[in-house]
């Protein structure tokens, strides 16, 4: 999940964009003077709504077959959330527009909120008979969590304020003066930093959920259009950030060496979802080999009788 899209300035004005498109200008202080760079806009945004909708389907999932514990490996949903923390604390660092900080804020909420599925899933089957203060007791939690985030997403000073130097799609931003391009700045340094960690830690996350597939022989309460949805918006960021016109005084290799964290991010995880598809097609006939699954199974199923 990635929302380094774009980060601007509000504080220029559209007449530094000649031949600009001005709703993109407007809306993400970006300046879009031709098709490419008007298909790169276009591309984020559909990226960002595939990111964003990527949760429900597990969420769905979660709740019909009562086993998401068993399913997915915690540490897949640990540096998942490690990886989209680390992209809302470089928001706030490089002072993103409100609509990439609130991004990177719901990214997080969805994590937390998948992370409680899972806990809820795990207490619940290892206690079953105390599902009602279980429930009570996460829902209070969510609730709490819900808050506490909003308040921390309210962003500290107006944004009108902003004194910085649109820049395009890096995750930290880097000014550009009188003499030209300036390869980098200590902000931009540390935020390459942030971004190489979040992008490390969304594709290690891959691994342990590879694993628990094939230990399981089975992707029996996963859903599917998790990973379809996560590699979609995934390749079409990747295209976004390659189709991105340099700014004035940047060439194409210094552009793609500012976006390389984020490129083996979201390409690489992309590699890795592609072995998951793999693993989908292989196992989709086999039922999981794991004996409290298929009591977990066994009791979903008394419980819909009953009622």
């Amino acid at each position: 999940m990635s929302s380094q899209l774009w980060q601007g300035s509000l504080g220029g004005n559209f007449s530094d964009c000649p031949n600009g498109t001005q709703w993109v200008w407007d809306v993400f202080s970006e300046c879009a003077q031709d098709s490419r760079d008007i298909a790169s806009v276009v591309l984020g945004l559909v990226s960002i709504v595939c990111f964003a909708a990527s949760s429900f389907p597990q969420y769905y999932q979660a709740c019909k077959t009562g086993i998401m514990d068993q399913a997915l490996s915690i540490y897949f949903l640990l540096g998942w959330l490690g990886g989209d923390s680390l992209n809302l604390i470089g928001s706030f660092l490089a002072d993103q527009l409100p609509l990439q900080v609130y991004t990177a804020i719901y990214y997080v909420l969805a994590d937390l909120l998948m992370l409680s599925f899972y806990l809820y899933y795990k207490i619940k089957n290892q206690s079953r008979g105390f599902s009602a203060p279980i429930n009570a007791i996460f829902a209070f939690a969510f609730v709490g969590t819900v808050s506490a985030t909003s308040l921390l997403g309210r962003p500290a000073s107006p944004v009108w304020e902003s004194t910085l130097t649109f820049k395009g799609r890096t995750l930290l931003f880097a000014t550009v003066d009188k003499s030209g391009w300036e390869p980098f700045t200590k902000k931009e340094i540390i935020g390459f930093s942030i971004g190489s960690l979040s992008s490390l830690l969304y594709l290690v996350s891959r691994v342990p959920q590879i694993y628990t597939n094939f230990r399981r022989k089975s992707t029996k309460g996963i859903s599917y259009s998790l990973f379809a949805l996560v590699m979609l918006g995934n390749a079409l960021y990747g295209m976004s950030v390659l189709l991105k016109n340099p700014d004035p005084g940047q060439s194409e290799g210094n552009y793609v060496l500012h976006h390389v964290p984020w490129l083996i991010g979201s390409l690489g995880v992309l590699s890795l979802d592609v072995v998951i598809s793999f693993q989908f097609l292989a196992y989709r006939k086999k039922s999981p080999r794991n004996l409290e699954e298929r009591e977990a199974l066994l009791d979903k199923q008394d419980e819909s009788l009953e009622s």
